[in-house]
């Protein structure tokens, strides 16, 4: 005992807890199992045998339980740890005080007494096999929580378990089942050339969701967020029991119809991603249950992380007005299905694993269901552990196994998982071993074939115990497959008439197509607004130790506040967010050591160096509705990325902000950027501001901390190549190179009547640079953000070169054009945003040079050719010189790095070189005066 006091102290010291008191942070709650009483510590002292071989079944049960329905799984028939002799135990009608040993009442408190309970030790050992040896087994006993160890023992053996199934929850176990069948028999003869993902054998996936939506609306969960991948996914969306997705308008989808209606700039996505809403009303509970399942791409268990967000942000609301008594998960939670190949193989699984019981990313605990079913690998080659689950013991998650085969089983499961969700609030694993009718493997297809299928079993039962007669059953078949009959005869006069896109807490918001968009709304704000959030943003209250270095920070914000100038990234950052809080919205930023920024210029939180407590001052000072949360965040970039989109899809008032640690670490996360961030509403009609903060530039970093890949978000727009017909591009690349500019970008996201993912070039080396430094002026009313910038030396009549460029070279630039004495003989014109690329601002600023100067127009970029934004703008740069028709043949020079594998040099040397040749390629041919 003394020693786990001490490791519990040793773990609790070691980890940071300096950023507990600040919003949002919240983490499951904690509970303590009664403990042994003294005389139960002396029986299990006495017994000690009898005490390890009772451990023993708990631990090791599950390797010699049936849950297998086609019994391929290596079983030890004999597994050693489940034999007592192994423990001296063998006269198997001894008799034995099992008080403290073996849990035999349901009361946990009537527990604790001193009463002696004697059974036999055949009594014991068939109680045990019973519990752990069944077509359920469990596995918990590698939880390092005493508290969670007791409970699922005292849940298992004690008489809680759920009482046997009743007459009526078996018809609704078979309906689910035989509508299932029904189902994918129907595909398989009107569509015998769809890919449709079938639940041929793993028809228990069904009143496993059920049976789990059941639990949850009697223990008062009002809505659900369901994210899975295909397999059963058709299934799981037109049964009128769950999701409700009418047959007509899949059958219509399957024909190469629209899933939306005609005239929406849309271009939708396969079968297997179809979503559906639904409120289903379940006896017991007090109010529909709103289950609402998320679309997904085809890369497997990427929507993990965004069912996380979205269900977070769901009960961002609690957080605000009852932060004392919220506990998160009280009335939404997460359910997750997975295969059990990509629950194993895939690494976003990890990560969103990792993220689950964290303070700043919590839900309240997710319920996962592995559907089992095989993958076309054989599992000893597509994985190195004995389950799938498996990796779910990274955070002690319990797991339970449950055999396809047996639905009743498989409902208990699923109330013992919710159970143990909702008394913890963390996350637990399902593991439904079933199996695919159509195999490729030989012996396995041999074994399936002579195999009646699940509900076929299942309604023998039936008609054993009387439930059904096959006079019911055959009704209920010819009913369902009668009312998909009528569906597809329908199809040819069906069209979609409505798209649910801007609906519940999406009213008010526009498409951003409409009329009615604002697409550059007024983003200043009045200069005491400005100067009062500024300073609120840095206040130190008294008696408040601030660390040393940190006061010459506040000293520097306050005094550019003071006198109008100077004001840098940090300043604009600050004032950005608590101008938005004070209207109202609410801001999360996420990433590695947010609080205190990547560069240590955000510091957003403070921290005691006395004590360390903490204050985030923008929401301790400011008496604004919006709150900001700071969520540093584990160090992951896929999952932290999807977590935070998927917060975006769920409240258009919240600024979500994930912030790389250099822009260049997005890649881990590049597949949320391909299936969520740039496709989702063309795909789904679903906004989203996202904006993504990815530190960006050159500055003898290395490979590895230069670039941020804009090629690879310019590639992913859709983004005109002329300035004639406008489009509704997918997601804005922004490439700041002023802290107002950045200001304006983020006050817009919020300030439309409609959303767009922000990806920004983000600043590194001018976070401090006092020439990038902006005028309070520069924030105040009537400004807004400027997709170019022009030269801010006025040289129009006397320039000879035009150069055009972004991104903090520009810095460098005009540092050199003044040593050089050219001021008078160059312009750099800056582009500011890349996407939409901005023809008609560019055409105005450059139509004031003469035609000769525009001749050869140079774009100028200190990124590799192949790479930055070259290629994106070299077409749309010689529109606007035609558009401009200047009389004469211009063309566009490139100046800057050469063709590279890298996006910059690892050896020192080698880039102060290049970086030199680039800036003098921006002068080359010019005099010098």
């Amino acid at each position: 005992m003394l020693q786990r006091k001490l490791l519990r102290k040793f773990f609790n010291s070691s980890r940071r807890c300096y950023h507990d008191e600040s919003f949002g942070f919240r983490k499951p709650p904690s509970f303590e199992f009664p403990d042994y009483n003294n005389a139960q510590l002396e029986n299990r002292h006495h017994n000690a045998a009898l005490l390890r071989y009772v451990d023993s079944v708990r631990t090791h049960g599950h390797r010699a339980a049936r849950i297998d329905p086609l019994d391929l799984i290596p079983r030890d028939s004999e597994v050693a740890a489940l034999n007592p002799s192994r423990y001296g135990l063998k006269d198997g009608s001894k008799r034995y005080n099992v008080n403290g040993i073996i849990w035999t009442n349901p009361k946990v408190e009537a527990q604790r007494n001193d009463t002696e309970e004697w059974w036999t030790l055949d009594e014991i050992t068939r109680h045990l096999r019973e519990v752990y040896v069944g077509k359920i087994a469990y596995e918990y006993m590698h939880s390092q929580s005493k508290t969670e160890r007791l409970w699922f023992s005292h849940l298992l053996e004690s008489n809680t378990m759920p009482q046997p199934i009743d007459k009526q929850l078996k018809r609704r176990i078979h309906g689910l089942l035989a509508r299932s069948e029904v189902f994918d028999n129907f595909l398989q003869l009107k569509f015998p050339n769809l890919k449709r993902y079938a639940l041929e054998g793993g028809e228990s996936m069904l009143p496993a969701l059920d049976a789990l939506f059941s639990s949850a609306a009697r223990g008062s969960v009002s809505r659900i967020i369901v994210g899975m991948p295909h397999r059963g996914r058709l299934n799981f969306l037109t049964d009128p029991q769950l999701l409700q997705y009418p047959p007509i308008a899949l059958f219509h989808k399957i024909r190469g119809g629209a899933e939306y209606p005609e005239g929406m700039d849309v271009e939708g996505d396969v079968i297997s991603h179809l979503v559906s809403s639904a409120h289903l009303e379940y006896d017991g509970s007090e109010e529909p249950l709103k289950v609402s399942l998320l679309p997904n791409p085809s890369h497997l268990e990427a929507v993990n992380a965004v069912a996380l967000g979205k269900t977070r942000a769901k009960q961002y609301s609690l957080l605000k007005t009852h932060p004392d008594d919220c506990q998160l998960g009280d009335k939404v939670m997460c359910v997750q299905l997975h295969g059990d190949a990509s629950f194993s193989g895939q690494g976003v699984v990890m990560e969103s694993l990792g993220l689950s019981n964290l303070p700043h990313f919590t839900s309240g605990g997710t319920v996962h269901l592995v559907v089992d079913i095989g993958y076309t690998t054989p599992a000893s080659q597509a994985r190195s552990s004995l389950y799938c689950s498996d990796v779910g013991k990274m955070i002690n998650a319990p797991i339970l196994h449950v055999n396809g085969d047996h639905p009743e089983d498989v409902v208990k499961a699923m109330d013992i998982a919710f159970k143990y969700r909702q008394y913890f609030r963390k996350d637990i694993i399902v593991d439904l071993l079933v199996y695919r009718r159509c195999l490729t493997s030989p012996l396995m297809y041999e074994k399936i074939s002579a195999r009646k299928s699940v509900p076929q079993l299942y309604e023998e039962n039936l008609i054993a115990d009387e439930t059904l007669t096959p006079e019911d059953i055959n009704a209920i078949r010819t009913q369902y497959r009668s009312q998909l009959d009528a569906a597809l005869t329908r199809v040819p006069s069906y069209a979609p008439q409505k798209a649910p896109m801007l609906e519940a807490q999406w009213t008010g918001m526009v498409w951003p197509e409409s009329t009615e968009a604002i697409s550059n709304p007024d983003t200043g704000v009045e200069r005491d607004v400005l100067e009062r959030v500024g300073k609120a943003s840095v206040y130190v209250p008294e008696g408040f130790e601030l660390h040393p270095k940190l006061q010459r920070h506040v000293r520097s914000r306050l005094t550019s506040l003071e006198s109008g100038l100077g004001v840098d990234w940090a300043n604009a950052e600050a004032m950005a967010f608590g101008t938005l809080l004070l209207e109202g919205n609410d801001v999360r930023i996420s990433g590695q050591d947010v609080g205190r920024g990547t560069f240590s210029q955000r510091h957003a939180m403070l921290v005691d160096q006395r004590d360390e407590r903490t204050i985030v001052p923008l929401n301790d000072m400011l008496d604004g509705e919006g709150k900001i949360e700071l969520a540093n965040s584990s160090l992951s970039e896929m999952a932290v990325l999807g977590f935070e989109y998927g917060t975006s899809w769920e409240r258009p008032t919240l600024l979500p902000i994930w912030e790389a640690q250099f822009g260049d670490f997005f890649n881990g996360a590049q597949i949320i950027i391909d299936t969520f961030v740039s496709s989702s509403e063309t795909k789904w009609l679903r906004q989203s501001g996202i904006v993504m903060l990815l530190p960006h530039g050159l500055d003898g970093a290395g490979p590895e901390h230069s670039s941020s890949r804009l090629e690879r978000f310019l590639q992913l727009t859709n983004d005109r190549y002329d300035g004639v017909t406008p489009v509704n591009i997918n997601m804005h690349v922004v490439f700041p190179t002023t802290p107002a500019q950045y200001f304006h970008l983020l006050r817009r996201q919020m300030k439309r009547n409609y959303r767009k993912p922000l990806v920004v070039a983000a600043p590194k080396g001018l976070l401090r640079l006092s020439a990038a430094a902006s005028s309070l002026s520069d924030f105040e009313l009537r400004t807004t953000f400027k997709p170019v910038l022009p030269d801010l030396v006025e040289n129009q009549g006397t320039a000879q070169r035009v150069v055009v460029l972004s991104g903090k070279i520009y810095y460098d630039l005009i540092k050199e054009r003044k040593e050089r004495g050219l001021d008078n003989l160059v312009s750099f014109v800056r582009l500011e945003e890349l996407a939409p690329f901005p023809f008609q601002e560019l055409r105005s600023v450059l139509k004031t040079y003469p035609h000769e100067a525009l001749k050869e127009i140079v774009y100028l970029q200190e990124e590799p050719r192949n790479q930055g934004a070259w290629t994106h703008v070299k077409e749309r740069l010689n529109w606007v010189l035609k558009d401009l028709d200047l009389g004469v043949d211009a063309r566009v020079l490139f100046k800057g790095r050469k063709e590279s594998a890298l996006p910059a040099p690892g050896v020192g040397k080698l880039y102060k070189e290049q970086q030199q040749k680039v800036i003098e390629a921006a002068f080359e041919g010019l005099q010098e005066l």
